[in-house]
């Protein structure tokens, strides 16, 4: 077990062109685990960004060509990588999940996540967003074990459900990935307040890698990745063009503050089962 290493989260603004994408994913990659990064988070949808129409059309099964590069550069870096997510085409006819797959430093692909929240609103300025018109939700929490720690996965949305984050802690997650696609719109004013409430509530690690910039009309991201402590300590933050943030997760630090401060311990039932009159 590694109980102090270094991560990285890449921050990208990625484009309708999968190859692309995939080609400056790899490239930063690369960068980070020359400098030293252990575990590398990927955003959401690092290999396609663009509307859904565009987006199912590029789908690609798992394996394909995406996953098969990602489980070749981490092999070859001996790392730890989150495929922040991409959209995945079932076995299904006509179904897709939007897909995050953590690889080992062997190039096995450890755990797969399907987004479980979908992202549905309706803005004041009226942009609209539907994905589950185009995606499935999934239905099971991942959490994994790993030599760098016990992780476990969310994508963008799943930051507003903070039940999601209390059933991971529950499957013993000292980490949280959150890759994200995070609108500039909502991200100014929501984006830095969820991530700490999710790394604080849990005394959690969180590391948190965002799209940046235009990707196609309508659709603006915020950028900003962060990696915070189990204090609600920002350790490193992007600004909102592309790049690559590195910090030191120190497990060590995070059962210390569990320690001190066991609010697990304190919590209370109120489930009508066990609420008492």
């Amino acid at each position: 077990m590694q109980t102090r290493y270094v991560a990285a989260a890449i921050q990208m603004n990625s484009g309708p062109d999968k190859y692309t994408n995939l080609e400056h994913a790899v490239g930063y990659i690369h960068q980070a685990a020359a400098a030293g990064a252990k575990l590398i988070v990927l955003p959401e949808m690092f290999n396609c960004m663009g509307s859904y129409s565009h987006l199912v059309a590029e789908a690609e099964p798992i394996p394909g060509t995406t996953s098969q590069t990602l489980s070749k550069v981490a092999a070859e870096e001996s790392i730890y990588l989150l495929a922040g997510s991409i959209i995945e085409r079932s076995a299904e006819s006509g179904v897709f999940y939007n897909t995050s797959m953590l690889f080992s430093p062997a190039g096995e692909m450890i755990v797969r996540y399907r987004k479980i929240h979908l992202f549905d609103i309706q803005l004041s300025d009226q942009r609209e967003t539907d994905e589950s018109h185009w995606i499935k939700a999934g239905n099971d929490i991942a959490v994994v074990d790993t030599t760098c720690g016990r992780m476990g996965l969310s994508i963008c949305y799943d930051l507003r459900f903070p039940e999601l984050y209390r059933q991971l802690i529950g499957r013993g997650a000292e980490i949280f990935l959150a890759p994200a696609a995070f609108r500039k719109t909502t991200g100014q004013d929501h984006w830095e307040v969820l991530l700490r409430a999710r790394a604080i509530e849990n005394q959690a690690y969180i590391i948190a890698a965002n799209q940046c910039g235009t990707h196609a009309p309508k659709i603006v991201t915020y950028g900003h990745s962060m990696i915070i402590d189990a204090w609600g300590n920002i350790l490193t933050r992007a600004d909102s063009k592309k790049s690559v943030i590195f910090a030191e997760i120190d497990l060590n630090a995070l059962h210390k503050v569990r320690g001190q401060l066991p609010a697990f311990k304190h919590r209370r039932d109120f489930s009508p089962a066990n609420r008492k009159n």
